[in-house]
């Protein structure tokens, strides 16, 4: 089935000679950044294989939340959410961003445990996290019946619209005088004298002096075709959207088999770990060693299965030239089939235990495949000092499933680092080099790609 519909974006109709940046990628960050060094003076490109925000950005969640952060986020989604509080006002435009608060309920001890470390750590940055009792947290769900110990609760967590977002961000950078361009694949980056010159797009060359690559889950590919390493894997999540409830709730909830958050048509986005799946590929098996870590700490939550994605994986070309069409032509946009099932299971279990939802249908369901690292924390970063890396080369990806509420201020970030400003937090812990350097790889125990 097709992913969420869109708001539209219109492309420019023609290639500039020469930008001072091209973005490659029109996901919720590659379109921050661009907006971010547009506002700035720069002349910018945006090149999108696709259509902007047609893939994760757009079939993720809807989650804007603080809790459940690995520590090394922290800093950057606390100005993610201070830059989603302006981003309407900013963009002339309604990305449906919402403080709602989010109900994470939790149903044993060790989850108890494991929330009240969140919560410490939330509250460092006087964050109104806290836990609650299992009466109060079904209290603000009533006739919501659940077997839980306890709850913990953020007012400050919230929801946007994914398939608002990314494209008003590329809007408004439109309207700053920047240039997108859908429908149009970056090939390879060219190099003069050491350094970024340009891009060979399918449609012709853009000279620059620098390059942001923000291409989601097709970040390795096109780094590896440079001979730079990014271990990189992807994992395909199902989503359902609802029809209207009129007397759901506002705020969203986060239970075992099922989450519920509201959107701005009046439906819901349901959601779970259960419908998560990792398809066996030849990178697979090429990145175990990086990813041995966590698949000890996740391994009771993965599906690894074989399927079109293995078959792809066999056959996909992994060498290519300017001249060439590459695997960025032959499939503009990842759209995998759903785990129906699972979906089913989980809009069954919320109706069990949530009457309200009782005459829900489901109008839509997607998946869509999330770009994965093995500490599950961005690389927003240079590629300069990497082996094979390229001084004007930048990245953004790896967001491991929750880039979405990190989108502005992953933005703001890569375009620090591309313009030589004062980064807006310390970007140490997104470095690439971390990956090669001896840095012990890891993710935070219970820190998950939701």
């Amino acid at each position: 089935m097709p992913g969420p519909k869109l708001e539209p974006v219109i492309s420019d109709t023609a290639l500039p000679a020469s930008v001072d940046v091209v973005v490659i990628g029109g996901g919720i960050a590659g379109t921050c950044a661009a907006l971010e060094l547009a506002e700035r003076g720069l002349k910018v490109a945006l090149c999108e294989k696709g259509e902007v925000g047609a893939e994760q950005s757009s079939r993720n969640w809807g989650w804007v939340r603080l809790s459940h952060r690995d520590p090394r986020e922290m800093p950057l989604m606390v100005e993610a959410v201070r830059m989603w509080q302006g981003l309407d006002a900013r963009l002339g435009a309604d990305t449906g961003y919402k403080q709602c608060g989010i109900t994470y309920t939790l149903a044993s001890d060790a989850e108890m445990a494991d929330a009240e470390v969140s919560v410490a750590e939330q509250n460092k940055y006087q964050i109104p996290a806290k836990m609650i009792s299992a009466s109060e947290a079904l209290s603000r769900f009533p006739g919501l019946s659940l077997d839980i110990k306890g709850a913990m609760y953020n007012p400050a967590d919230g929801r946007a619209e994914p398939q608002k977002a990314a494209p008003a961000v590329a809007r408004a950078f439109q309207e700053r005088g920047g240039t997108v361009h859908q429908n149009c694949a970056v090939r390879v980056i060219e190099t003069a004298g050491g350094r970024v010159s340009g891009v060979v797009t399918e449609h012709g060359k853009i000279a620059c002096s620098a390059v942001l690559l923000a291409g989601g889950a097709w970040s390795r590919m096109f780094l590896d075709n440079m001979g730079i390493y990014l271990p990189q894997l992807r994992t395909t999540s199902t989503v359902i959207r609802t029809t209207p409830i009129p007397e759901g709730p506002e705020g969203t909830i986060k239970y075992k088999t099922f989450t519920a958050r509201r959107r701005a048509d009046g439906g819901y986005t349901i959601a779970g770990a259960d419908t998560g799946r990792c398809e066996i590929t030849p990178d697979s098996f090429r990145l175990f060693g990086a990813f041995l870590p966590t698949l000890k700490n996740e391994w009771r939550g993965l599906k690894m299965t074989v399927g079109r994605q293995t078959l792809e994986g066999l056959s996909r070309r992994r060498r290519w030239g300017p001249a060439d069409r590459t695997p960025f032509e032959d499939t503009r946009i990842l759209d995998p089939v759903p785990d129906r099932k699972a979906a089913d299971r989980m809009l069954a279990a919320l109706k069990a235990a949530y009457p309200v939802f009782g005459a829900a249908s489901v109008a839509q369901c997607w998946a869509g495949e999330i770009d994965v690292l093995p500490d599950v924390i961005p690389a927003i970063s240079a590629t300069e000092g990497v082996k094979n890396g390229v001084p004007g080369l930048y990245i953004a990806t790896g967001f491991s499933g929750h880039g979405f509420g990190l989108g502005p201020a992953a933005g703001r970030l890569a375009a620090d680092l591309v313009s030589g400003h004062a980064p807006i937090v310390d970007p140490t812990p997104f470095r690439l080099s971390r990956f090669t350097d001896g840095s012990k790889i890891a993710p935070m125990i219970g820190i998950t790609t939701r």
